[in-house]
Parts: C-alpha cells; sequence; structure tokens
C-alpha cells in the first residue's frame, strides 16, 4: 500500500451502515370499522338533535322516532357502502341499473315510512285513538315519500363520491409507489452499468502489468480490487452511504490507478473533517475521479494532478473533482459519458431538484466537476 493511501484512509473511518427496510400503510378491516363508527355516531347525533326537537331526549317515543329516522339510513349507508367496496357504484351506473335504485328507493321508502308510523305504537293509549291501519301509514303522504326518495339519492351520492374520491387516492398511491419502484430499479441499472465498466478497465490495467513482468505490482492491485469488489457486493441495493466510506473506497481505486501510473499521478484531498459522516450517493465519487484520470492524467506526457475537496457550509455539502489534463475529451463528451450522465441521473433520483452539479474545462487547462448536495446525517 502506498503513501497516498495510508493518508487518504487515516483522514476517514469506516462505519457501519444498515438498510433501512421500507416502511408501507397498514391495510385491513380498520379504516371500514372507522368509516361505519362514523357513520353511526352522525346517525346517534341525528337521533338525538331530532328527539330534543320533538320533546326531549328522555321521551321514549321521540327517543325511538330519532333512532327510526337516522338509523334507517345509516343502515343503507352502511349496505351502500359495502355494495360499493365490490363494484363501484358511480361506474356502474347504467339505465337498468339506476331503473333497479329508483325500485329499491322506492321499496326503502315504503319500508321506512312504516317504521317510523309503528313508532306511534309506543304512545300511550294510542289504541284508543286510531287504527292499528292509521298507526302504520300515520307517516304516508306525496311529500313525505318524495323526501325519502330525495335521501335514498342523497346518501347514493354521498357515498358513491366519498368512495369515488377513496379509489382515486388508492390508484395515485399505487402509480407512485410504482413509479418508486420503476425509478429504484432504473437507479439499480445505472449503479450495475458503472461497476462493470470500472472493472473492465481495471482487468485490463491488471493484464497489461502481467504481460510487462510487473507481476508485483498485479498482484497489489489485485488486492485494491479485491477490497473494492468486498465493498461493492456490500451494497446489494442503490443507497446513501456515509462520505468517509466513499472516500475509502475512493482510496483503493486510486491506489489501483497509483500502480498503473506511478510516478505520473498525484493526488491531493481536502475532507472537512465535519463532512465525512455526511451522506453521499453511494459509487458518486468514484466515477468522477476515474473520467478525471482517464480523460485527464492519461493524456498528460508528465505527470498529472487530480484534486478532490469535501467542504460542509451549513445545511450544504460541497464536493469538487479538478484534474490538470486538457480538458478536450470532456468538451467533445459534452458532460453525457457514461460518468457524468450517470451521475447525474442518480443526483436527479435522490435530489431531484435539490442539489447543483457542474462539469467543465478550466480555463487553466483541465477539467472540473462540482457537486453541491444537501447535507444529511445518518440516523438524523
Amino acid at each position: 500500500m502506498n503513501s497516498q493511501t495510508a493518508n487518504i484512509e487515516s483522514w476517514v473511518a469506516l462505519p457501519a451502515v444498515e438498510s433501512t427496510p421500507s416502511t408501507r400503510a397498514p391495510r385491513g378491516p380498520k379504516f371500514w370499522w372507522n368509516g361505519h363508527v362514523a357513520i353511526f355516531s352522525l346517525a346517534l347525533a341525528l337521533a338525538l338533535v331530532t328527539a330534543g326537537e320533538c320533546h326531549s331526549i328522555t321521551h321514549i317515543p321521540s327517543l325511538l322516532y330519532g333512532l327510526a329516522l337516522w338509523g334507517w339510513w345509516a343502515c343503507v349507508a352502511s349496505a351502500l357502502w359495502k355494495i360499493g367496496e365490490r363494484v363501484p357504484l358511480m361506474s356502474s351506473l347504467t339505465p337498468m341499473t339506476a331503473a333497479t335504485h329508483v325500485l329499491a328507493a322506492t321499496a326503502l321508502g315504503v319500508v321506512h315510512l312504516l317504521l317510523i308510523g309503528s313508532v306511534g305504537f309506543s304512545a300511550e293509549e294510542w289504541h284508543a285513538k286510531v287504527s292499528t291501519l292509521s298507526v302504520w301509514t300515520s307517516q304516508f303522504g306525496i311529500n313525505r315519500f318524495g323526501m325519502e326518495l330525495l335521501m335514498y339519492g342523497f346518501v347514493f351520492g354521498l357515498t358513491a363520491m366519498i368512495q369515488l374520491q377513496i379509489r382515486a387516492q388508492r390508484e395515485a398511491m399505487r402509480s407512485l409507489e410504482l413509479q418508486r419502484q420503476l425509478s429504484a430499479a432504473h437507479l439499480r441499472a445505472l449503479q450495475m452499468q458503472l461497476e462493470p465498466h470500472f472493472l473492465f478497465n481495471t482487468l485490463n490495467a491488471i493484464t497489461t502489468l502481467v504481460e510487462l513482468g510487473r507481476q508485483k505490482s498485479a498482484a497489489e492491485m489485485l488486492g485494491h480490487l479485491n477490497a473494492l469488489l468486498k465493498t461493492t457486493l456490500a451494497r446489494t441495493t442503490p443507497e446513501k452511504v456515509p462520505l468517509s466510506q466513499e472516500l475509502e473506497f475512493v482510496g483503493n481505486y486510486l491506489a489501483i490507478e497509483q500502480v498503473r501510473f506511478a510516478d505520473r499521478l498525484r493526488v491531493e484531498m481536502n475532507v472537512d473533517p465535519s463532512a465525512v459522516d455526511g451522506l453521499v450517493p453511494s459509487f458518486l465519487l468514484q466515477p468522477i475521479v476515474e473520467n478525471a484520470i482517464r480523460h485527464g492524467i492519461a493524456r498528460c506526457e508528465h505527470y498529472g494532478l487530480v484534486e478532490a475537496s469535501a467542504i460542509r457550509e451549513g445545511d450544504e455539502l460541497h464536493l469538487r473533482v479538478r484534474d490538470t489534463g486538457t480538458g478536450m475529451m470532456y468538451t467533445q463528451q459534452n458532460g453525457h459519458g457514461i460518468g457524468l450522465s450517470n451521475t447525474r441521473e442518480r443526483l436527479d433520483h435522490f435530489y431531484h431538484d435539490g442539489y447543483k452539479m457542474q462539469a467543465q474545462p478550466l480555463s487553466t487547462g483541465g477539467f472540473e466537476v462540482a457537486i453541491t448536495i444537501p447535507y444529511e446525517c445518518q440516523g438524523v
């Protein structure tokens, strides 16, 4: 292990990273139960108000009248809700179903008026004043029957509208969950795209060293590659990792490149101690450093310099990678190579519009990639 790698490892420490299990909204009969409790609670409140207006809530006939009046519609609303869970009320509304609802409203209206009329039997000496038939049919009338039809339509419309809103929200949640899964799958594909790309270059370098008879250097590079692969395999899902872990990964990568370029490669790193605990997307810096070496340092006739810095300023984390190459290859690619375009997509996945990334050649020569992301600390 060379001195450059030792310096990098002395700046950072590797904390354990635990994946956070995904959380999902609980499912089950809880919402159904709460909805029916709300319906019957409202009916009870209206029944008590009606009893108070008629006489008082302690007057049995008045209380029974209120319960018969509003409890009935609570039962109807509950039944419609149950039916609507299996068959959408609005989407299944056809001329035939509309006629069925009219017949149902008529039948329910007749039964309800008979039920309300039967409350008259709770009055004392009712038999001395009117006949039994008169008590049963005391609530029958055009206006009252019309109110029954209107009330059924109101309960049906309100139930259907609420269920329509609930279904729309569920569909929206399913759509968001699907988008999240697709985004995560896309991000994983991007990550898998980077790893073979880097592995291919490293294996080519090891093959070249063996062909040149530099077995010791090839063995050293294989040791660093082993450390990199262990880190890569440990990250089974797209995630954010502490900057310290990302810097250790970059340190192993630079150790490999140090073997390849020997004295032609110089690396300077400026890491703010308050920034090492900040979370960054995994494999964020390695492809940027790789581009700096491959398109910058590899084209230098003499030695080249790669400068990297990580600074925390308040709620922002500033990352910067700069090389002293020509910058021509970056200009031709216009930031759309596998490294930079991949980095932009991954930053957009994690931060949407909450990040900044600039990739541009420098007037003094070379190229610079500057990234600003929100500072996030693990466990906060």
